[in-house]
């Protein structure tokens, strides 16, 4: 089942994270800051965190808000699953939540930002194979060599 986070789920959140190699100290610091803006804040609507549970057992999360300044655009800052429970079907689960999400605001794109680097390949190929494209890139953007990559997709919403 996939519910609001709650102010409890913070930790297992941080450590659910903390399991993810690929995330450096200063990626879990930013998630964890939207974690605990969300959960500190239930009534602000920047950050909408939803939990990916399964027996009780809080398993993976995805953080989606609508961009600043725009009318329509939300940014799907963070969507992660247990390493312990991957290849199940549960990030594709929470990316349909954060579409319907996303389609239930009236929102006409969902974009997501990633890394080029070879450690983000299982993402980006996540991201094409749900039918995102690369909208826009920049090089050298988080260093020499590693592109900065906007995924895109575009809700054909009649509502707006």
């Amino acid at each position: 089942m996939i519910r609001r986070l709650k102010p409890a789920d913070a930790k297992i959140i941080e450590s659910i994270l903390n399991k993810i190699p690929l995330f450096k100290k200063e990626d879990i610091k930013i998630a964890m800051e939207l974690v605990d803006i969300t959960a500190s804040n239930p009534l602000q609507t920047d950050y909408n965190i939803f939990v990916y549970e399964n027996n009780g057992a809080v398993i993976g999360y995805h953080c989606i808000g609508k961009r600043p300044l725009t009318d329509a655009v939300y940014d799907l800052y963070w969507i992660v699953t247990d390493p312990e429970h991957g290849k199940q079907g549960i990030g594709k689960s929470l990316l349909e939540h954060a579409e319907d999400f996303v389609l239930q605001s009236n929102g006409r794109w969902m974009l997501i930002e990633t890394s080029s680097k070879e450690s983000y390949s299982a993402t980006r190929n996540f991201y094409m194979r749900n039918n995102f494209s690369i909208i826009s890139e920049i090089n050298d953007f988080y260093s020499k060599g590693e592109r900065f990559l906007v995924f895109g997709k575009y809700f054909n919403n009649k509502n707006n």
